[in-house]
């Protein structure tokens, strides 16, 4: 199959991190080597990836990371907008991969199984869920957000298939979701008080899920059920980082 292009997101400074040295939490060392480098090499290892761009500190990020990344970005005010920004490259693409860059223990394959999902799937949006079970048999006492289903309960990943050309008609509600991404019941709110109702009840299906948003938005959306939590579980405090320097220790005993 045909490769698709990457936007890696390293925008995110995160005070909370400046004991640990770094300006940008992307440049955490991990085992002597930036957290954003664990996930370009990531990206590097999958067949399906063919170019990379990274949004964030572009001098800082061209430093550790050379020619490893083929564009480079410099952050913007938010989120979504770091998202146009790293897209820009590939803005006439028919599908790109926006991931995160503190998820340092996805690996290739993972990265290759999630975008044959997507391809298989088809439509415009695809994100990765993980099941609670799962994640917390990995990753025991890591602290995620969960929604709870009628399959089950889960957790969201760091990872989004999307077709570029959507971009512009889902800005302001992308925006939302984005802002309350980890609040499911704000999120909720956006999608309507009966969506709420049952989504604060558990008593929604994927599906119904799956076709609010594709009303919501006028896209083709899909949930896709992965079974490698690495994908959603971001270092976004010190626990987090413990947790993962934790794994690397095991992963090279």
């Amino acid at each position: 199959m045909t490769g698709i292009s990457a936007i890696v997101l390293a925008g995110d400074s995160r005070k909370v991190f400046i004991k640990e040295g770094v300006d940008n939490k992307s440049l955490l060392s991990i085992s002597g080597k930036p957290m954003v480098e664990y996930v370009i090499d990531a990206l590097r290892d999958s067949p399906l990836i063919n170019k990379i761009s990274a949004v964030g500190p572009s001098d800082l990020l061209k430093k550790h990371l050379g020619d490893k990344v083929d564009y480079y970005m410099k952050e913007r005010e938010s989120l979504f907008e770091n998202v146009k920004a790293g897209m820009e490259p590939f803005i006439n693409d028919m599908a790109v991969l926006i991931v995160t860059s503190d998820i340092p223990m996805i690996t290739g394959w993972m990265i290759t199984d999630f975008i044959q999902r997507c391809v298989q799937q088809g439509g415009d949006f695809c994100y990765p869920i993980v099941e609670k079970r799962l994640n917390e048999e990995r990753f025991p006492g890591a602290e995620r957000t969960y929604v709870r289903l009628r399959e089950g309960t889960y957790t969201g990943g760091n990872a989004i298939y999307l077709n570029p050309a959507v971009m512009e008609s889902c800005e302001e509600f992308a925006k939302k979701i984005i802002a309350f991404r980890k609040q499911p019941l704000k999120t909720g709110r956006l999608l309507g008080v009966k969506f709420l109702v049952g989504l604060m009840l558990g008593m929604l299906t994927i599906p119904e899920v799956e076709e609010r948003f594709c009303r919501l938005l006028d896209i083709q959306a899909s949930a896709m059920i992965v079974p490698y939590p690495e994908i959603s579980n971001d270092v976004d405090k010190p626990s987090d980082l413990e947790m993962v320097v934790r794994y690397f220790r095991m992963q090279s005993a």
